[in-house]
């Protein structure tokens, strides 16, 4: 089963257990502290993202093959950038393309989210998926004129703007997936399919990750690490291919779900 996060019909923001079927039961407590099903069937009036994070880490270039559609090297090192929490958005709630810092070249970015479940700090590879609480698909969405150009050479300009951190549709816990690196994940647009690649083509592995951002630094609970994503972005389509309002987003993980998103412009609807 899956833990979702929800508005009820009284706007409670409550936890729950999604069942194969899709049925969604009552959950207590809250994941972080253990939650126990009520057997009781959810009332969901807006499915939430199932986490909302303290911090959110991002590596850059960690598919091999999108480092080479990308014209880069493989790192020695993860590329990390930032992206602020405020810039999270829900299943099913838009993507906004920026107008007061216009962009006309927002992309997508399917990548598979490590959410950490209890604070930690120099963490070893064999211990790491101790202090993995679950894993969740994501969007990196990102406004490739502003991070590659307008940037001053950093990312997170382009990175962070309002609703650019989709996550969702729910968490699934270690687990149900023995293996990171062993998914299938893909990425559609208004059906089509753009990404279709898998998660062992990972420069970095999740242990590997979580070894290195740990390294002399605290992970706190609650921190998000995007964990990079493969190739068939938007930027390196012939012609390129940046979202347009009207479109619609899949971002699909094997054993996860289907995160869907639609675009708009920045204030509109």
């Amino acid at each position: 089963m899956g833990i979702v996060r929800y508005l009820d019909e009284s706007n409670a923001t409550c936890w729950g257990f999604r069942k194969s079927s899709g049925l969604i039961l009552k959950a207590d407590g809250d994941p972080f502290q253990g939650l126990k099903s009520s057997e009781e069937e959810a009332s969901v009036k807006r499915l939430l993202a199932p986490v909302r994070p303290t911090a959110v880490l991002a590596i850059g270039l960690n598919y091999r093959h999108h480092a080479a559609e990308s014209g880069m090297p493989i790192p020695e090192f993860p590329v990390v950038f930032m992206k602020t929490p405020s810039a999270l958005q829900h299943p099913e709630g838009p993507i906004e393309i920026p107008r007061r810092l216009a962009s006309d070249q927002v992309d997508y970015e399917a990548e598979l989210a490590v959410v950490i479940g209890k604070t930690c700090k120099n963490v070893n590879r064999g211990s790491a998926f101790d202090y993995v609480l679950g894993y969740t698909c994501a969007n990196d969405v990102s406004a490739r004129d502003w991070q590659l150009k307008k940037g001053g050479g950093q990312w997170c300009r382009g990175k962070t703007f309002d609703t650019f951190l989709p996550l969702g549709p729910e968490l699934v816990a270690p687990e149900e997936i023995q293996d990171p690196g062993q998914l299938k994940i893909r990425s559609r647009v208004n059906g089509q399919t753009m990404q279709d690649w898998h998660t062992g083509d990972m420069i970095f592995d999740v242990p590997a990750l979580i070894e290195f951002l740990s390294g002399s630094t605290t992970l706190e609970t609650g921190t998000v690490i995007l964990t990079g994503t493969p190739h068939g972005v938007g930027a390196a389509q012939k012609p390129p291919r940046f979202l347009q309002s009207g479109d619609q987003v899949e971002i699909e993980i094997e054993r996860i779900g289907v995160l869907r998103n639609p675009v708009q412009w920045e204030g509109e609807g």
